[in-house]
């Protein structure tokens, strides 16, 4: 059987048949290139110098190169035929002359490209990046750098503005990073799944609470036992920007409420923040965090900050339907459109091993990991992100005056005193809902039917 008047024998390849069906074919269509951007070129002056790199392998032409001597011919086909032919051509190892000859006229390329060959895996990633680099060589470099999600959309746009200067000042002072950019709801926690997975464990977050949310649920449950800690930088330029409020306290004594929460605003809120976390990413510092977990009906959630039922999540969700791009302003003008329409419902948990179910009605029922929400809402001032605990807060079924008369409390974390008020650390509470409820978790308002909570001590590392 013949093929294109060539025996099979004559198909069988050598390394410079691909170069000689791209001549023919480029003869058959008047000159014109068939290989884009001029690799065809690039193939046959390679061929007539008597190097060609082709699949990873760096072939050198022995006496036939020059000699003149005809080279068995194959008809135009498919890269694929030809890198089938090439991996099962020669590949005893060159000789010494060849190989003095391939070091001569590879040093050219420059120190990339080594003079020996290529292996297989280094070769198919030349021009793709780390990509298409062994398994092993990826992590490696993942492991070294940080992987950056910004949120753009934070902070009502603030955030898209403000993050290129940050990011630029971060890599003049030397932090390696991969910086990826979010353009709708979701995208941070796919980002963060795909980079864990490659092996980054640090993440630089770019956004608010929100992102961080989002980050959080990509990175887990793969880092749950992992026997390295995720590390987070959280650069704080979105709308609440809560978690971080709890590592800008000045006294580390016990004080007031009060005192504690006007320390956090004496030093000037997420400005403070942004400059303790760019130190921090500077002299590598970090404090290993609780990571809180809930277990829903369709699945798991985790987060950072807090979980709330009730007062809180109708607040939310007012909030992020119309008043989110005020900020902190926004939250304030949340809280008083609850106000007009205030419900007291009974959520039924069990708190440890309590034996019975708490169903009393009630304002609000909080989980807390830290202190604050809605960015200087002091809803858990005994909350503390690094003690193994969660932090319940339970605030009775109070009447609009009394909440008016009470807010200021909840900014100053005194409202823990009022008679309506219960609060106790736990590790681990139970619901009995009867069907999903708007929750509000770290920002966002989600609407699930609430299962168990517990927290994971210790499970990340904050750079603060």
């Amino acid at each position: 059987m013949v093929a294109h008047g060539r025996s099979r024998s004559d198909r069988r390849d050598g390394p410079f048949a691909i170069v000689r069906a791209q001549e023919e074919h480029d003869r058959d269509r008047g000159g014109e290139e068939h290989l884009s951007g001029g690799r065809g070129a690039i193939l046959r002056r390679a061929a007539r110098e008597g190097v060609l790199h082709l699949r990873g392998q760096l072939r050198v032409a022995g006496a036939a190169v020059g000699s003149g001597a005809p080279h068995p011919r194959r008809p135009s086909r498919a890269w694929g035929g030809a890198h089938r032919g090439c991996a099962a051509a020669d590949s005893r190892a060159q000789s010494a002359a060849a190989r003095i000859q391939t070091r001569a006229r590879v040093s050219r390329l420059g120190a990339r490209f080594p003079a020996d060959g290529f292996a297989e895996d280094q070769a198919n990633g030349v021009g793709r990046g780390d990509s298409c680099a062994p398994e092993s060589r990826r992590r490696a470099v993942a492991m070294n750098r940080f992987f950056a999600i910004v949120n753009p959309a934070a902070g009502g746009g603030r955030c898209g503005k403000r993050a290129e200067a940050v990011l630029a000042e971060l890599r003049a002072s030397g932090l390696p990073m991969e910086v990826v950019w979010t353009r709708r709801p979701g995208e941070a926690t796919r980002h963060a799944r795909a980079a864990y997975r490659e092996g980054y464990r640090s993440f630089l977050i770019v956004g608010g609470d929100g992102t961080t949310f989002e980050v959080l649920n990509g990175i887990f449950p793969e880092a749950e036992g992992a026997s390295e800690r995720p590390r987070l930088a959280l650069l704080p330029l979105g709308t609440g920007n809560s978690f971080l409020r709890d590592f800008l306290l000045v006294e580390e004594v016990e004080a007031a409420p009060v005192a504690r929460a006007r320390s956090v605003d004496a030093q000037g809120g997420a400005a403070e923040a942004l400059h303790r976390v760019r130190e921090a990413l500077r002299q590598g510092r970090t404090r290993t965090c609780d990571v809180l977990r809930l277990a829903h009906r369709e699945g798991v959630l985790y987060f950072l900050n807090l979980l709330s039922v009730g007062f809180p999540a109708d607040v939310a969700m007012v909030t992020n339907r119309w008043f989110k791009p005020l900020g902190e302003v926004g939250y304030l003008l949340g809280v008083f459109a609850c106000l007009v329409r205030l419900k007291r419902r009974a959520f039924p948990v069990r708190v440890e091993d309590a034996p019975e179910l708490d169903a009393r009605r009630c304002l609000f029922l909080t989980f807390s990991n830290s202190k604050f929400t809605g960015g200087r809402m002091l809803i858990a001032p005994h909350a503390d992100p690094c003690d193994g605990l969660i932090e319940y807060v339970r605030w009775g079924p109070i009447g609009r005056i009394g909440l008016l008369r009470q807010l200021p409390g909840l900014f100053d974390g005194s409202h823990v005193a009022h008679p309506l008020c219960e609060r106790r650390a736990v590790r681990r509470i139970e619901f009995s809902l009867e069907g999903p409820v708007p929750v509000m978790v770290d920002g966002e308002v989600v609407r699930v039917q609430c299962q168990r909570l517990d927290v994971l001590p210790a499970a990340i590392e904050v750079m603060i």
